[in-house]
């Protein structure tokens, strides 16, 4: 019989939000993949090759990949107790299954969680992370990354970035191979050979945008749901507001080797207090964060 739900609070906004961009995704995918198609006819097995490969290797290996990237080490509870213990406490509140448990040496405070479902879920949270939060304020961060694998919507955006890695690496074989000797002149497909790195720029700016404003719908989800199942948000607000104040006093190298990596995190990493990645950041801003904190705070006294 199938395993019943987690007790993280459903959110019905974030389902329709994950379900909206996955469609239009998939509508880009199709578009993006005609026009090769058309474009390249001659070449379309060598299309559909690639493209299928680098989906199934997206869907399956790209939450390893970022696990690797970010360092993550995993870790036995008698190596890291303290850390398994709160985990084991968020797992018997939610009722889900335990995530294998990482730690990351990086003095970036942060932490993040990956896995396309429950099975191959892991958290991980950082030293520095680790050093600098009391155990409820630790609970509180780990209740939300958990959150993000309740909700599946790590799986989710892992798909939805795969569209944009897609178009530059399709662009980069076309421009490599066929539309280089290419004399297009008044043919048809010659002309559709040179649209393709117009139409992949589109798609890719499309596609990071749908994937920006799920990102930060997802994010106060996450606060939201941790902020109910613990029964604390004020722990999670003092949470953000300590390790948001903490990463002005990181080195910028090291903000730099974490930005890569924002979408995941629990908050992100900025080499500059004005960078321009925040237009266009993977977070709400932290006063929108601790806002709703405050309003669930208010709601559970009541």
């Amino acid at each position: 019989m199938p395993r019943a739900r987690s007790r993280y609070a459903p959110d019905r906004g974030l389902t329709g939000r994950m379900v909206t961009t996955m469609f239009l995704i998939g509508l880009l995918y199709v578009v993006f993949v005609g026009v090769l198609l058309a474009a390249l006819r001659g070449s379309w097995p060598i299309i559909l090759i690639i493209t299928g490969g680098m989906f199934v290797a997206q869907f399956w290996f790209s939450d390893r990949i970022a696990a690797y990237g970010m360092g993550a080490r995993e870790v036995t509870p008698a190596q890291a107790p303290e850390l398994h213990g709160t985990v084991d406490r968020i797992c018997a509140l939610a009722d889900m299954p335990k995530p294998k448990v990482a730690i990351a040496e990086s003095d970036v405070p942060n932490a993040f969680a990956t896995g396309r479902s429950e099975k191959t879920a892991l958290v991980c949270a950082t030293t520095g992370l680790l050093r600098r939060l009391e155990p409820e304020e630790l609970e509180g961060v780990l209740a939300h990354e958990m959150s993000h694998v309740a909700h599946r919507d790590v799986a989710v955006m892992t798909i939805a970035s795969f569209l944009g890695v897609l178009a530059g690496v399709i662009t980069r074989i076309a421009l490599w191979g066929g539309f280089a000797r290419s004399r297009p002149g008044n043919d048809p497909a010659g002309i559709l050979l040179l649209l393709i790195p117009l139409i992949s720029a589109i798609v890719y700016a499309i596609s990071f945008l749908l994937t920006r404003l799920l990102s930060r719908y997802r994010e106060l989800s996450a606060d939201r749901a941790a902020a109910l199942l613990t029964g604390r948000p004020s722990a999670l607000a003092s949470a953000l507001t300590k390790v948001s104040g903490q990463m002005a006093r990181i080195p910028t190298e090291d903000l730099r080797k974490a930005e890569p990596y924002n979408a995941f995190y629990f908050l992100p990493a900025f080499s500059a207090k004005e960078s321009l990645g925040r237009v266009f950041s993977t977070h709400p801003t932290l006063e929108q964060r601790l806002d709703q904190l405050s309003r669930i705070s208010t709601d559970l006294s009541r």
